[in-house]
């Protein structure tokens, strides 16, 4: 049996109402996102949810694994909290505050690992983000500059040098990067070999050919709305890839046909379908 809920199944909270605002908002995500003088930022997505949907999914197939693989023949139940699974998503951050004493703080789209790791704007108003994660893409990033003399530079010749004066090189950097449209610069830094991306929007990304040619769209036929482009399913299996049957359909009209076809249940009575259904 699969139980995910806001904050797991014992403790202190186990009775609050859970959302994933709400965890996204203790686990310390919303601290550490957002602009250094802002406000604690939360996502516009529904990442709680979703990260605790991978992990109870993780945690599903471990039981089936045990179950069937190693021949417990005994079912187990998958306690999946949205706060603990976004929560372990931040491990990092938890570690340093154990050993530092760091509580976390927000860098907005910096990181405190490397430098330069930043979007920049472009000369159409577009954006692209740029990764130095390694000090030889460092290096390629300022001999295709025209600058190779921020190599040997005492601010920026070590990643430590470019974190402590990631300011100067943010402003470096985002001048060159301001002559150039965003398809130029893209074209520029991906020929000598820079870790670059654009900042893409949904029109790009429905027009995007390597999407395209992936096949990561799928086109779904909905009974009120026609066809509907959507990601397609993920990851994609070698053998048996899987496909999208319906976008959606209304609530509860599938759940009898579903648990009949996938267990073998009989047709529950009308109003009374609580029947528990464990791995």
């Amino acid at each position: 049996m699969i139980r995910v809920s806001g904050f797991g199944q014992t403790g202190p909270y186990k009775d609050r109402p859970g959302f994933g605002t709400l965890a996204e908002a203790m686990s310390g995500f919303a601290h550490i996102t957002g602009q250094p003088d802002g406000p604690p930022t939360l996502p516009p997505f529904p990442l709680a949810d979703t990260t605790a949907a991978l992990f109870a999914t993780i945690g599903a197939l471990l039981c089936l694994y045990m179950r069937d693989a190693k021949l417990s023949g005994r079912g187990q139940i998958v306690d999946a909290s949205l706060l603990e699974s976004l929560y372990a998503m931040l491990g990092s951050h938890a570690v340093a505050y154990d050993q530092l004493g760091l509580p976390g703080r927000r860098t907005g789209n910096r990181t405190a690992g490397s430098a330069p790791r930043n979007v920049y704007r472009t000369k159409d108003n577009r954006w692209v983000a740029l990764a130095g994660s390694t000090q030889t893409i460092t290096e390629r990033l300022f001999k295709e500059m025209g600058r190779p003399d921020l190599i040997t530079d005492p601010r920026f010749k070590t990643n430590r040098d470019r974190l402590a004066n990631v300011e100067e090189l943010d402003t470096i950097v985002g001048a060159w990067v301001l002559e150039r449209t965003q398809a130029e610069c893209i074209a520029q830094l991906i020929e000598a070999e820079v870790a670059v991306a654009p900042v893409a929007d949904f029109k790009d990304l429905a027009e995007d050919p390597h999407l395209i040619s992936r096949k990561a769209l799928a086109s779904v036929e909905d009974p009120e709305l026609g066809t509907l482009r959507m990601p397609d399913v993920q990851p994609r299996l070698s053998e048996t890839p899987g496909r999208i049957r319906y976008a959606g359909l209304r609530w509860a009209c599938t759940t009898g046909r579903f648990i009949r076809n996938s267990w073998g249940c009989p047709r529950p009575s009308s109003g009374s379908f609580r029947r528990k259904v464990s791995f």
